[in-house]
């Protein structure tokens, strides 16, 4: 079960917390937080005077409370760093980062106090209280997540009780405020640990069928309408490229379906149309992967896990406009049924394409996805997956690679990614890159060799999106975390689902 997050704005010493957590900057030299160094005997200010603490960013400072009225047993200052970088992804980061505290204690309770340096630069002073107290909530939240879950020894579960996001000497008003959008960071934060969850999953535990069924089951409770398509629904509808795919595995393709629709009803207006890839363990097919680092494979629908996460996010926080959700659901193995390069499938849309390496599936099974989603009316696209290793040579592990068209329909998606704090990055579209995806003998082949890989691989997805807005997020690097930070652990991220949910309650051009 989730924990309790409230607000409250009385004072810190009332606070029914095992845990206070403060955020400092690294050049404020007094504890900035009246009475909470009292509290301490003056064991804070010693510690930053002494320089024993120098609000290094995500370094945490702990002591005990001596003041018998307070109920507070223990206050800690996590260290923000330069002022210059605060913003809500950084107060973010600060709060996981005491979660993680709290949890490697396995308090119940913890509160975060919600501040901002004093002299934190202009963009970061025009913080709300509203917009802190979501990011407090958020990261408090996302550690709760366990990605050791199939340990059985050495490992205690934590079931916190209760977060406080703290707004000392708030007004009701603002506490009202600051409830509305924690709840809205709980919901978020919520669905970003499902998704995180499916994409944790070995490949033996999260085959085709049993993710469909899984997915069926989340998104149900959730109140979305759902259809799993098996592989006799997918032949008849022509989708050449998932079935082929999937052939060289026992297990059979699956197409989840899910749609959400507004609580007043179906209206005129944009549909939003969420495509992820869905591809539950990938050895690169008859194209083999070398057995370095393939058990990490099984993460190869995380991009399927973030749309299921978003729709959840939609339906729980009720957007305004009708979303569609597809997840092309497949299992790349390599066997004697398997699809050779050279092979040529046909698309469900028409296209034919010539493949030239297998362990480029991921891009197959989107093809049709992604018409699949313009055929239940989808105005707007936007599709995620962990599409090419080339995406994270280019941008590493910390940023996105966001490839969209038309230029509006890009800088709306890069805003409210930058809203949400999935770092993305445009990359371009010429038509020139088109030239290398030519095929002798097809429409397309589905790699266009080394150079330019992950903007050839999101050119052939714009061939299925005809001349709708349209957005690929290429999350190869970001979808795990592959060493552990101080705000977030080793394994998945749940890169993406934050930016999908929020789409649907922005204005679409």
């Amino acid at each position: 079960m989730s924990p309790d997050v409230v607000v409250l704005t009385s004072a810190i010493s009332s606070l029914e917390a095992e845990w206070v957590f403060i955020p400092i900057a690294r050049d404020e030299t007094s504890v900035p937080v009246d009475g909470v160094d009292a509290a301490t005997g003056g064991e804070l200010s010693r510690a930053i005077l002494s320089g024993e603490f120098k609000a290094k960013q995500y370094r945490v400072f702990a002591t005990p409370v001596t003041a018998r009225d307070w109920r507070a047993r223990r206050i800690a200052l996590v260290g923000a760093g330069d002022v210059d970088r605060f913003d809500a992804t950084l107060l973010r980061r600060l709060a996981s980062v005491a979660g993680l505290f709290a949890r490697d204690r396995k308090a119940a309770t913890a509160a975060f106090v919600c501040r901002q340096p004093a002299r934190a630069p202009e963009a970061g002073s025009g913080l709300s209280p509203a917009t802190l107290a979501q990011a407090i909530a958020e990261g408090l939240m996302f550690a709760t997540f366990d990605a050791a879950a199939y340990k059985t020894e050495d490992h205690d579960e934590w079931e916190p009780e209760r977060f406080i996001v703290s707004l000392p000497g708030g007004d009701e008003e603002t506490r009202h405020r600051a409830s509305e959008v924690v709840r809205r960071g709980v919901v978020l934060s919520e669905c970003v640990n499902t998704s995180r969850g499916l994409a944790n999953e070995p490949g033996n535990r999260l085959r085709p069928r049993e993710f469909a069924d899984r997915a069926a089951q989340i998104v149900s409770k959730a109140g979305l309408q759902v259809a799993v398509l098996d592989e006799a629904r997918i032949a008849e509808l022509g989708m050449g490229l998932l079935l082929g795919v999937a052939r060289g595995s026992e297990e059979p393709p699956r197409l989840l379906a899910i749609e959400y629709q507004p609580p007043r009803g179906p209206a005129p207006g944009p549909v939003l149309g969420l495509v992820g890839k869905g591809v539950t363990f990938d050895t690169g097919g008859l194209s083999i992967k070398p057995s370095q680092g393939m058990e990490r494979m099984k993460d190869d629908m995380a991009g399927g896990a973030a749309v299921i996460g978003a729709l959840c996010a939609i339906a729980r926080l009720s957007a305004p406009i009708r979303v569609i959700g597809v997840v092309p659901i497949a299992e790349n193995m390599p066997s004697g049924h398997a699809i050779r390069p050279g092979d040529v499938l046909r698309s469900a849309s028409g296209k034919t394409v010539e493949v030239l390496d297998t362990d480029a599936e991921g891009r197959l099974i989107l093809g049709d996805a992604l018409w699949y989603a313009r055929q239940r009316g989808a105005t707007h696209l936007v599709d995620i997956a962990t599409l090419t290793g080339a995406c994270t040579i280019a941008l590493g592990h910390a940023v996105s690679g966001l490839f969209a068209r038309p230029s509006k329909w890009a800088q709306t998606v890069q805003d409210v990614a930058d809203r949400a704090g999935d770092c993305v990055w445009p990359m371009p579209l010429y038509d020139d890159y088109f030239e290398l995806l030519r095929s002798d003998i097809a429409d397309l082949k589905n790699v266009g060799g080394r150079a330019a890989g992950a903007i050839t691989a999101a050119i052939f997805l714009g061939q299925f999106v005809g001349d709708r807005p349209w957005a690929h997020l290429d999350i190869a690097g970001t979808a795990w975390n592959e060493d552990a930070k101080e705000y977030l652990p080793k394994g998945p991220t749940g890169a993406g689902v934050k930016t999908l949910a929020e789409l649907a309650f922005a204005d679409l051009p």
